[in-house]
C-alpha cells in the first residue's frame, strides 16, 4: 500500500472498510447495551452487584448485554 506524502494512512484504511457489513453489528451492539443499562437501572435486584454488571455490559461488547439478560437478572 502506497502512502502519499503528508496523507493520513489511518483515514485511508478506514475508507477501505466495508461499512455495510460492520454498521449493523455496531447498531445491534448499541441497542443491546442501551436496553441492558436501562433495565439494570430499573430492576431492584440482580444476581451479583449492579456495578459489576454495568462494567460487563459496557466493556464486553455484544456478549456483555446478552450475559446480563441470561445470567444477571433475577426471575
Amino acid at each position: 500500500m502506497k502512502h502519499r506524502r503528508g496523507g493520513f494512512p489511518v483515514l485511508e484504511e478506514l475508507m477501505q472498510i466495508n461499512w455495510s457489513l460492520i454498521a449493523p453489528i455496531i447498531v445491534i451492539q448499541l441497542i443491546l447495551m442501551i436496553v441492558a443499562i436501562i433495565d439494570l437501572v430499573r430492576i431492584e435486584e440482580t444476581n451479583g452487584p449492579k456495578w459489576l454488571w454495568a462494567i460487563i455490559i459496557v466493556f464486553v461488547n455484544v456478549l456483555g448485554p446478552i450475559l446480563y439478560f441470561i445470567l444477571g437478572r433475577r426471575q
